[in-house]
């Protein structure tokens, strides 16, 4: 039985990542304050270089030593908790552990992962687990993918005060976007173009974009997808693949299903790059496509990916500079139309780098929100999305604390 010593507990603190949430958590709430949180991982030594590293603040901050590996020391780290924010990626190789213990416990659950496949065997395995213990368990609450989810969820209800009804067609366009890969990233990016190489039924399952939705939401309706450089004349602006979009679309799916079709039964949304106007745009477009398909054929094949491995990729636990983070930023736009042909234009910014600078927000105000927002008697226990199980309150979270934006530009 949970027994709450601790809030929530950051664990993998001594990844990259993890850094930067423990940090972003000490500035916020401090230490020995009203928020009781911890960091823990598999390594004393590195956790206690990570307290240094923090500064006299972080002094009297508690260490738990937990691995992914020993099942037993999760679920004695889980039953100190009410939330576990879990930054050991890539999830698909160390996560499984984790959630098993969460649901076990009935200890609520958030984490960054991106990988679609690997949520949907968790969905699967553990869902009904969740459900009986009472876990919360909330993937993709990073920059993949609360803009999206939450971007998508604003403009429903914007929509539905202006005009009375949802819209039935979303379409999210990356106006700007500054920022870096962290080798975590690359590494669950990798380790996906492995599980595909092993097993060719996993892209057919990718290519599904109701793939983590429940059984009973699977509508027969084809989803755009963009493949290759497109011109858009709502915009004027050349277009290129967004790589976030394959698990941003997934997501935002299945909380259409979690809130019971809430943005109507053949709801469509999709998502793609600006890269510029004119000539300048248009060759962009094609970089970036050859660029992305460059990197994913070459991470298929073993020579080539253990090349990129070795020489060229980020490794894990490099990423950003404190400063990169700093500087960097986004401006998503959302499009949206209502069967009726009414149209409404919103738009979600980051005042830092997307991956880290504000996905370490992102996580660390998603937590927090879990901890204290939302009791155990507002939602069950299972596996929810963002958008459905935090909505306006994770919403407000973001824009009073982590530099997030959300506006409405014009409707129509």
């Amino acid at each position: 039985m949970n027994n709450n010593k601790f809030d929530l507990v950051v664990f993998g603190a001594t990844s990259f990542v993890g850094q930067i949430v423990a940090a972003y958590l000490l500035r916020t709430h401090g230490v020995g304050q009203q928020v009781k949180w911890a960091i823990a991982g598999r390594s004393a030594t590195k956790l206690t270089r990570l307290k240094e590293q923090l500064g006299a603040a972080a002094e009297g901050l508690p260490v738990v030593v937990a691995d992914a590996k020993d099942p037993a020391s999760l679920v004695q780290l889980c039953e100190q908790t009410r939330v576990l924010v879990s930054t050991v990626g890539p999830y698909a190789l160390y996560g499984e552990p984790v959630i098993k213990a969460c649901v076990e416990t009935g200890t609520d659950y958030c984490d960054l992962t991106g990988e679609v496949q690997w949520i949907r065997r968790m969905i699967e395995t553990y869902e009904a687990q969740a459900k009986a213990s009472g876990a919360r368990i909330v993937h993709c609450c990073g920059f993949d993918s609360i803009p999206s989810d939450l971007g998508v969820w604003y403009l429903q209800q914007q929509a539905q005060k202006a005009f009375g009804v949802p819209c039935d067609s979303v379409r999210m366009r990356v106006k700007a976007a500054k920022g870096g890969l962290s080798g975590g990233t690359v590494a669950s990016m990798v380790n996906i173009s492995k599980e595909i190489a092993a097993d060719p039924a996993l892209r057919k399952e990718l290519a599904n974009p109701y793939s983590i939705c429940p059984p009973e939401h699977r509508p027969d309706v084809r989803q755009p997808n963009l493949k290759a450089p497109r011109y858009d004349d709502q915009f004027d602006v050349w277009l290129a693949p967004f790589i976030m979009a394959a698990i941003n679309t997934r997501i935002v799916h299945r909380s259409n299903a979690l809130q019971g079709a809430a943005y109507g039964e053949n709801f469509t949304y999709d998502e793609a790059m600006m890269t510029g106007r004119g000539l300048k745009g248009r060759v962009a477009a094609y970089g970036l496509v050859a660029g992305l398909g460059g990197f994913m054929l070459g991470s298929a094949i073993k020579p080539t990916r253990w090349a990129l491995e070795r020489f060229v990729l980020p490794k894990p636990g490099e990423g950003p500079t404190a400063e990169a983070q700093k500087n960097g930023f986004y401006d998503l736009r959302f499009v949206g139309h209502t069967a009726a042909g009414q149209t409404i234009t919103t738009k979600v910014t980051g005042d830092a780098d997307p991956g880290y600078g504000s996905t370490s927000k992102m996580l660390g105000e998603a937590a927090a929100c879990l901890a204290f927002d939302i009791g155990a008697t507002d939602q069950p226990g299972g596996f929810w999305t963002p958008a459905a199980l935090f909505g306006d309150q994770l919403l407000t979270r973001l824009t009073e604390r982590a530099g997030l934006t959300f506006e409405v530009v014009h409707t129509d």
